[in-house]
């Protein structure tokens, strides 16, 4: 069976992206706006990977990524972040990130970051 992965970002083109990258080798069990959306649907379909956005309305990827290792702790989340967010990275970290890849994204990197976090 396939690897289930939630996408999260508020931006409709870039969980679209994500998706046309990962639908090939992955299965996509859900998107999400928002933080507190992600938790919901983390809950509803427990993805074996997280692709969570780090600057998102009502709730942050921060805060999205913590609330679920409360859940489950050993959920794994990889940051989306823009490039220059080396302190909200710092803080994903904090938070329980497992790994992240930087916007614009690049197929390549995206597929590195699955792999290294699916077999960690």
């Amino acid at each position: 069976m396939s690897t289930g992965v939630l996408i999260v970002d508020d931006s409709h083109f870039m969980r679209n992206l994500l998706s046309q990258i990962l639908e090939q080798d992955y299965r996509i069990l859900g998107e999400a706006s928002n933080g507190a959306e992600a938790v919901k649907l983390y809950k509803e379909h427990d993805p074996d990977i997280v692709m969570m956005d780090i600057v998102m309305p009502k709730c942050n990827g921060i805060k999205a990524t913590a609330a679920i290792k409360k859940i489950d702790p050993d959920a794994r989340v990889i940051m989306c972040t823009s490039v220059g967010q080396r302190e909200k990275m710092k803080l994903a970290v904090k938070a329980g990130a497992d790994g992240y890849v930087t916007k614009p994204f690049e197929e390549p990197s995206v597929r590195k970051a699955l792999t290294d976090v699916a077999t960690a």
